[in-house]
């Protein structure tokens, strides 16, 4: 896949991120899977549209001014008047594993794709690539979602690559079923799926990374990253296969975005030409990066090498 000029479209939701410290103090920070992956790609050199809407309020402001400074660009980010960002609450327990708290039923994102979406709709499918995860389809009504559906299918009928990450949180969904429906629905239309093992697990029932990959490949996907936190990684792709063990952390801080991270490093490396062993390897390097650090975006300063 080495199109290293091609320009990304991430779709999704931002939220005010609130970390827990455990004494009665938060601290504030942005957040969202999908917006954690455009600032990761944006770092390693990728070019990248974030597609949301905002309110009018300061900390949409606030968030605007946070992906211009990261070189994320801003042109699709709908503002709503009157609407504000969704929010949620991060407590992490001493092994570092996290629980999330949400406040996000009014979020202006969830309007996103609302009266045919405006200039959203028409611009998509001229990128290269588009990027989007379970998450991006949970905040969507379903009039909405099959917006969203309809245009993928056109970028992808114009040449696009359609990345996905599943990123179940069953609080997204009314029930399982619809979930299990829009991921499918989702995965037929895509190219590259990097999903994660637990959230699979939760969604689809028991079953290894390899049968992970089975799945997504009886859809029509042609290449698959399945992570597994700590574990390896099985990538796919058409008929090679593969594992790459995870890279060995000393002390875990916060899972938060371990995913995302990876998803950017594994996409920035296959834009730029690596196999799937070495992206894998790039996207675990990151993983454990930020799984050093709190919260989901890490300093640039703490980014580390890429290069072998």
């Amino acid at each position: 896949m080495p199109v290293a000029s091609a320009r990304v479209a991430a779709i999704g939701e931002c939220m005010i991120e609130l970390s827990d410290l455990g004494d009665g103090r938060m601290t504030l920070a942005y957040g969202g899977d999908s917006l954690n992956t455009s600032v990761y790609l944006a770092r390693l050199g990728v070019t990248v549209d974030y597609v949301t809407a905002l309110g009018d309020d300061p900390y949409s402001d606030a968030m605007l001014a946070f992906w211009r400074r990261e070189g994320v660009g801003t042109r699709h980010v709908r503002r709503l008047a009157g609407r504000l960002p969704g929010l949620y609450a991060i407590r992490t327990d001493e092994a570092g594993e996290r629980s999330f708290f949400y406040w996000r039923s009014a979020s202006a994102a969830r309007e996103l794709l609302r009266d045919e979406g405006g200039a959203v709709s028409d611009t998509l499918p001229n990128y290269g690539v588009l990027f989007l995860t379970g998450v991006s389809l949970s905040i969507l009504d379903p009039e909405s979602r099959e917006r969203l559906f309809g245009i993928v299918e056109a970028a992808r009928e114009n040449g696009a690559r359609i990345v996905f990450d599943s990123n179940y949180r069953p609080r997204g969904w009314p029930e399982p079923a619809g979930a299990r429906a829009a991921f499918e629905r989702m995965g037929r239309l895509t190219d590259i799926a990097l999903p994660s093992l637990d959230d699979e697990r939760a969604l689809f029932g028991a079953g290894d990374a390899a049968a992970v990959a089975a799945r997504y490949a009886g859809w029509g996907v042609g290449e698959i990253a399945v992570k597994d936190g700590a574990g390896d990684c099985h990538w796919r792709l058409g008929d090679e296969k593969g594992s790459v063990a995870a890279e060995p952390v000393s002390r875990v801080v916060d899972t938060t975005a371990a995913g995302d991270a990876f998803d950017a490093a594994y996409l920035a490396g296959r834009l730029a030409g690596l196999a799937p062993p070495a992206a894998v390897r790039r996207g675990h390097r990151l993983a454990a990066a930020v799984i050093g650090h709190r919260g989901a975006v890490i300093p640039a300063s703490a980014m580390p090498t890429m290069e072998d």
